[in-house]
């Protein structure tokens, strides 16, 4: 007997929209505020490639970089490949070039537990557009 498995797919804007709804995303002003204050993980998934091009966070701020295909792995307590200091608990804030993949990470990390996971409105444009610290292109 073959199971049939129906999947509602009402597009990316909607996926997208869902996952936002699960989020109390950040302005990049108080990303910023929560990575130097409250001791906050800034992860920039952005690929190496677009990191070169547009410019990255300052490396005098304590920001991970782990590339999206990853990310759970390195962020989930119980995985053999998780990063040091991975917690439940952890604040992590994610950052991508404009504030659309980043949201559907932070929804990823929150639906494998990582409660207090969200994202940068706006990405890495919207932080460097804040005039926060950064490093590279036109720094």
């Amino acid at each position: 007997m073959t199971t049939v498995v129906s999947v509602r797919y009402d597009g990316v804007d909607a996926l997208l929209a869902d996952a936002r709804s699960r989020l109390h995303r950040l302005p990049a002003r108080e990303a910023y505020e929560e990575i130097v204050s409250w001791g906050a993980v800034l992860v920039d998934i952005r690929p190496a490639e677009q990191r070169r091009a547009e410019g990255e966070v300052h490396p005098s701020l304590p920001v991970l970089v782990v590339e999206r295909n990853v990310l759970e792995w390195r962020f989930d307590p119980r995985s053999d490949a998780r990063l040091p200091g991975a917690s439940y608990d952890r604040r992590v804030i994610v950052l991508c070039q404009e504030g659309y993949t980043s949201s559907l990470a932070a929804d990823a990390l929150q639906s494998i537990g990582i409660h207090r996971a969200t994202d940068v409105v706006g990405g890495f444009a919207a932080w460097r557009a804040a005039g926060l610290p950064v490093s590279g292109v036109e720094a």
